[in-house]
This record gives structure tokens, C-alpha cells and sequence, in this order.
């Protein structure tokens, strides 16, 4: 069954069919989700969160760009209202030692990888969330501007300037 049908009969009120969407998508949402907040019980729970809000709001989605482009906006939309939400009450989200950060050296300095989870979520939201989207998520400079709905150019300048923070940042460790 293809997506376009899978929604029609989650609108129509098919739990099976809402289950077979759910697991199409969560993984990535999941991952998503985690690499935004860095901690697996948030990326849980903001996935939960996502698909909530998706469900409840499907017969609202038109189709003009992928379901998963839907979604995944959606997933952004829960971190960032969560994110500032917290900020705003002063109990700022801390990267917990660099677990975001993939570094394929199994012996990279243990310094190193606190500065870089230390750089990335110094970096503004809207730098963090599109490095990690395309650097570590994998999401290509048009996927990330449809989720985020800016033009893929905003994208890349923000990809290009999160990378030139983090190169000065790092610069110490290049010695």
C-alpha cells in the first residue's frame, strides 16, 4: 500500500493503518529527534510528541511535499518549542558527553570530544539543528530546507557558518 492510501485510512479512522505509518517513520524520527537533543529519553518522548501532533492533524496534510518532509518539520517544530521552553525557565539542555557526536576514532581525546559537544550546542539553534540534520543526520540541503521551510541557499549559509564556528572553536586542538 503506498503512503498516499496508508494516510487516507489513518484519516478514516484505521488503527492498523496508523500502526503501519508509525513504523515506517519512527525510526528516522527517533534519530532525528535524539541527535537534536542528544538524549534518548527526550528523543522518546519528543517522538511520541511528533507523532501526536501529526495524527491529529493528518487530514491538514496536503501532500505538496513528502509525508516524511511533514513529519520531520513537525519533530523540529516539538525540539526547538521544547528547547526554548527550558531555556526560558533556565534549565538549559546540555549535550551529555559529545553522544551526538559520532567520531569514527574510537581514541579521540576525551577533551576533544567535550569541546565539540560544548561548540555544537554553543552554536544557535538554527546552525545546530541544520549541521546536525546534514552532517550527521544526512538529510541533503533540499530535504532540510522543505523541513525547516527556507530556501535551501539559507540552508547552506547556515551549514557553511555553524562549520566556520566550529573551526575556530576547535582551532586549539589542531596543534
Amino acid at each position: 500500500m503506498n503512503e498516499t492510501q496508508l494516510i487516507a485510512r489513518v484519516i478514516a479512522g484505521d488503527r492498523l493503518a496508523g500502526r503501519e505509518l508509525y513504523d515506517r517513520h519512527a525510526s528516522r524520527v527517533y534519530s532525528l529527534a535524539y541527535r537534536l537533543t542528544g538524549d534518548a529519553e527526550k528523543a522518546r518522548e519528543f517522538t511520541q510528541d511528533a507523532f501526536i501532533r501529526a495524527f491529529s492533524r493528518l487530514s491538514q496534510f496536503r501532500g505538496d511535499a513528502a509525508f516524511s518532509t511533514w513529519l520531520h518539520r513537525i519533530v523540529v517544530t516539538v525540539v526547538s518549542n521544547a528547547r526554548r521552553s527550558e531555556i526560558r525557565f533556565g534549565r538549559e539542555v546540555a549535550l551529555d558527553e559529545a553522544r551526538s557526536i559520532e567520531i569514527t576514532t574510537p581514541e579521540a581525546d576525551p577533551d576533544l570530544k567535550e569541546c565539540i559537544a560544548r561548540a555544537v550546542e554553543n552554536l544557535s539553534e538554527a546552525y545546530r539543528t541544520t549541521l546536525i540534520m546534514h552532517d550527521i543526520e544526512g538529510y541533503t540541503h533540499a530535504e532540510i530546507a522543505g523541513i525547516l521551510g527556507v530556501p535551501e541557499g539559507t540552508c547552506k549559509s547556515r551549514l557553511s557558518a555553524a562549520r566556520a564556528q566550529l573551526r575556530e572553536v576547535l582551532a586549539a586542538f589542531k596543534e
